[in-house]
């Protein structure tokens, strides 16, 4: 069976004889229900397989032509690449003429004919007038220039030479893609014995086989696919551009109804706000304005909420403008995505556009910084490349996964990093862990400002202070510790920051402004640390005869002073706390690592009284000092002894 991967769809007013096309072009019923065969009137959509003069088989859509079943119109536009407009000459044009050719439009659908039907009804002159009202009705459409074709469906008069020009059309039109990632948004849903859970519709992209998994949304319900049909016939794959039947386990058929999605797992969710793109038809019998009422169709669902106008007290028709849209209850749609807005009551269409991005907050109106976004944002949706980097360029502060980037674009993790890749080659963005991660160059390089304005700030405020634990600084900004840690690095990489071992960061170049008193009160404390050796003085013992009048002194505590110079020191890496408030210049640091390898390598472990004697101290500072040497590594416990650390 060769499928031509696209849709062909019916749109006009009702009793125009779509349903009698259908039928003498397919040789099938469209109307499903017996209501639907005895009244002569399509509710629901229909589906029936074309087989083109050359052999290729395309799906048709039937869609409902009454004003009340415009839900049910849309849900069928979903998909189709090709439309026939169906007139009749007896009527002419006529509201749901107009209403579903601007719905077509606004959906995006860029090829179509035509269809001059019930001829046979009426006279030449009837007809010509008709013809002349389709055509001055469609000037300004896609469908201005479009091939128009006479026909009496009921007599199969003019039936070959639409099947001749609909195989010409399909020729034209760019079949649909199966790259990317599958979804399909559901058209109907039943249960058949035997099989269990059936689901119909139209996939928009990508594709799936046999014995993958696919998740419904919303709910995120996962199933794996037992079969396939495409126009009645089995098939192991599902694409893009096929009217398909998957039959679905581990999901029961009251689970899911008219409007969710199918997709591959992880890639989809529902929500309830959008920002979006709008455009007022300009048949539109009023304005839009904000806080408005409507009814917001899209894939094959419906929801009630308000629209949200950015830029705009109101939008006029034939007008456009940035918008969101708030809604009730959460739907399943994607950036780049049609979408088609009516009045929540009375129904009637006000317009439709393009929707740019799923938000995750509330848009204030007139907020240019936020309208910028969006544009931007909107300008991302043509490509897949382009989509990244305005994703990365909105994001916030941090190191983006390419997975996450993937379901965002609703590509492939591969379609994702070749994107990124292209990016990264034109310097516009930045690859972390092998291009697992990515940032956006111009985020990147705010975050290093910021990073240092943050540092500045520190160090104005602790203006004793050389280096600082690098979390304080993390803290100030709120990034993850990924890429604090990246933007570190390019810092000192940079020659702005120094990196310490333990964690700590300094600028690069600091020099502290001790006044005279401060820096004789430096110089005493290290002399003292110098002469205690190994029974040094506590920092309280240290504060003795320190005066916080003293001039030129920060006004503290004397023990608040001792502290923060005794913190200078040791950001010099002249003095070491080694814990329980011990406090030992390099110098004695340096001859007790010496004596403690000595001793080690000697006995084989480290004898404890001879190291006791042998730095002239006692238990009281040497159990902090040895628990010291344990911590930075120089030694180990092994049982009751102490041996030097393998390196």
């Amino acid at each position: 069976m060769d499928i031509q991967p696209i849709v062909i769809g019916t749109a006009g007013h009702i009793d125009h004889g779509k349903s009698t096309l259908v039928r003498a072009l397919t040789g099938m019923e469209p109307d499903r229900f017996k209501e639907e065969q005895e009244r002569g009137l399509t509710i629901d959509l229909g589906f029936a397989n074309f087989e083109l003069p050359d052999g290729r088989r395309v799906g048709l859509v039937d869609v409902p032509g009454h004003e009340r079943f415009i839900k049910n119109m849309v849900a069928g536009a979903t998909g189709i690449d090709l439309v026939m407009l169906v007139v009749a000459a007896d009527d002419g044009v006529m509201p749901q003429t107009r209403e579903h050719l601007a719905i077509m439009d606004l959906l995006g659908v860029k090829r179509g004919l035509i269809v001059l039907n019930k001829i046979d009804l009426v006279d030449e002159e009837m007809i010509e007038l008709a013809e002349d009202d389709v055509l001055t009705e469609v000037k300004g459409t896609f469908l201005e220039g479009a091939p128009i074709l006479r026909c009496a469906g009921v007599k199969g008069e003019g039936i070959d030479e639409l099947r001749e020009v609909l195989c010409e059309l399909a020729n034209q039109t760019e079949p649909r893609s199966e790259e990317g990632v599958f979804r399909m948004p559901v058209q109907r849903v039943f249960s058949a014995k035997g099989f269990g859970t059936i689901v119909t519709g139209i996939p928009v992209s990508g594709s799936v086989r046999i014995g993958e998994s696919l998740e419904l949304q919303p709910g995120g319900l996962r199933g794996k696919v037992r079969g396939i049909q495409a126009y009645h016939e089995k098939t192991d794959v599902a694409r893009a551009g096929h009217s398909t039947a998957i039959n679905l386990s581990d999901v029961r058929h009251t689970e899911v109804e008219r409007g969710f999605v199918l997709s591959t797992p992880g890639f989809f969710e529902a929500a309830e706000m959008f920002g979006a793109q709008l455009d007022v038809i300009s048949s539109s019998p009023m304005a839009v304005s904000n806080r408005l009422a409507v009814r917001v169709h899209t894939g094959t669902t419906e929801a009630v909420g308000e629209v949200i106008l950015l830029e705009d007290e109101e939008l006029q028709p034939g007008t456009s403008g940035l918008v969101q849209l708030r809604l009730e209850e959460p739907l399943v749609a994607a950036p780049g995505d049609r979408f088609v807005l009516r009045l929540a009551s009375p129904a009637f269409t006000l317009g439709g556009g393009v929707l740019i991005e799923r938000s995750k907050h509330r848009l204030k109106r007139f907020k240019q910084f936020a309208i910028d976004e969006l544009k931007r944002q909107s300008e991302g949706l043509n490509s897949a490349r382009e989509f990244m980097e305005v994703t990365l360029a909105r994001a916030s502060f941090g190191l983006v996964p390419v997975e996450d980037l993937a379901i965002s674009g609703q590509c492939s993790k591969q379609e994702a990093a070749e994107a990124l890749g292209r990016l990264a080659d034109d310097g516009l963005i930045k690859s972390f862990d092998g291009g697992k991660r990515w940032v956006h160059a111009e985020v990147f390089e705010r975050a290093v400002a910021l990073v240092r304005v943050e540092l500045d700030a520190w160090f104005r405020e602790h203006p004793w202070r050389q280096r600082t634990e690098a979390i304080a600084v993390r803290t100030r900004t709120s990034f993850t510790p990924p890429f604090f840690d990246a933007v570190l690095l390019a810092s000192a990489e940079r020659g702005d920051v120094e990196l310490y071992p333990g964690g700590a960061v300094g600028l690069r170049g600091l020099e502290n402004q001790l006044s005279d008193p401060e820096l004789a009160l430096l110089d005493s404390l290290q002399q003292r640390l110098d002469r205690a050796g190994f029974k040094p003085p506590t920092v309280e013992e240290l504060s003795v005869g320190v005066s916080a009048d003293e001039e030129g002194l920060l006004q503290q505590s004397p023990t608040e002073i001792v502290g923060s110079l005794l913190e200078l020191l040791m950001d010099r890496g002249q003095v070491h706390h080694v814990g329980g408030g011990v406090f030992l210049s390099e110098g004695s640091m340096e001859l007790a690592r010496e004596a403690v390898r000595s001793s080690c390598e000697a006995d084989g472990k480290l004898d404890i009284p001879s190291l006791r004697d042998k730095l002239g101290t006692t238990r009281k500072f040497l159990i902090p000092l040895l628990e010291h040497f344990d911590a930075v590594g120089l030694t180990a416990r092994v049982g009751a002894n102490r041996v030097l650390k393998r390196r």
